[in-house]
């Protein structure tokens, strides 16, 4: 099988440590590096935040959308329902478009953990699942987010979990600039 025919693969970074978005930001840099054709969707962040990644990827022109609305807590669930609605009908149309080699869904299993509000009516698992399983055959998928589904665990190829061993938010460090957005 020739390097052009390869399968995609599914990769997921998941866990309670710092580090998931980091990794595949690297790898979207990495990939591009190679030619790959790259979109990351953000499932949570906000377009009215000007991150770090947001810019450097507007310079070296990685596409990327944010398509949240901030945490759970800033909005109405209804408004959060509402935008992860449109995040995953955008999803669903970028995905399948043929255009992307590298597709990283950030903050995606963050979004299907939801609790406090229903979001299996705007946000299916089932569809998800669906998606990760008929996407184009040579494109890679990147999940992020803590809370990964077991069963989207169950059908990747690669699932890393970050760990938190020590972390200076314990000690009261707030989020730090370059290093957390």
């Amino acid at each position: 099988m020739g390097a052009q025919q390869q399968r995609g693969l599914t990769l997921i970074y998941t866990g309670d440590g710092k580090g998931k978005t980091t990794a595949a930001l690297g790898l979207a840099i990495r990939a591009t590096g190679q030619g790959k054709r790259v979109l990351m969707i953000q499932f949570i962040k906000s377009p009215d935040r000007m991150s770090g990644e947001k810019k450097m990827f507007q310079q070296i022109g990685i596409e990327m959308h944010q398509t949240g609305i901030g945490f759970t807590w800033t909005k109405t669930p209804e408004e959060h329902r509402e935008a992860l609605r449109q995040a995953w009908e955008f999803t669903k149309e970028k995905v399948f478009s043929g255009v992307y080699d590298v597709v990283i869904l950030d903050e995606l299993n963050n979004a299907l953990a939801i609790t406090g509000f229903p979001v299996e009516d705007v946000l299916p698992l089932a569809e998800v699942m669906r998606l990760i399983q008929t996407r184009p055959a040579s494109m890679h998928l990147v999940i992020t987010g803590r809370s990964a589904k077991d069963e989207i665990v169950e059908i990747a190829d690669l699932v890393t979990e970050m760990k938190p061993i020590k972390h200076y938010y314990d000690e009261g460090v707030p989020a730090v600039k370059g290093i957390e957005f």
